[in-house]
């Protein structure tokens, strides 16, 4: 009976987590702000935009590469309460490790950004 019990927890436990986890994914809980240009096996292509004084629930993100469509100033809110300043320019390409925050856009002017996800290996 024990063991039953178990199994029973670790299967709920296992239900609950998937929830979790996809509850994070950035176009699921945010899909205000993204949206999938393209999708394959290998990687998830998101065009971001977050328009003056807008901001985005906490969510996350795999390794990526981020190319900057307009000149963005975002103002990321980590989990820990923390803030960190990222700034992109129209036309620059930068790698991204993966990240869990909630962006904010304190900027004038719209940003918006082409988000390469990694679906698997390193950055």
């Amino acid at each position: 009976m024990n063991n039953e019990r178990v199994v029973a927890c670790a299967v709920l436990l296992a239900f609950v987590g998937s929830g979790i986890a996809s509850a994070q994914d950035a176009v699921a809980v945010d899909p205000q702000h993204h949206k999938v240009e393209f999708e394959n096996d290998q990687v998830r292509v998101l065009r971001i935009t977050f328009p003056p004084g807008e901001q985005s629930v906490m969510h996350s993100h795999p390794c990526a590469v981020a190319i900057g469509l307009t000149d963005s100033s975002l103002t990321f809110h980590l989990p820990d309460g923390a803030t960190r300043e990222a700034k992109l320019k129209s036309g620059q390409v930068t790698n991204a490790k993966p990240t869990v925050h909630a962006p904010e856009n304190r900027a004038s002017t719209p940003a918006q950004v082409i988000l390469v996800e990694m679906k698997a290996g390193g950055c």
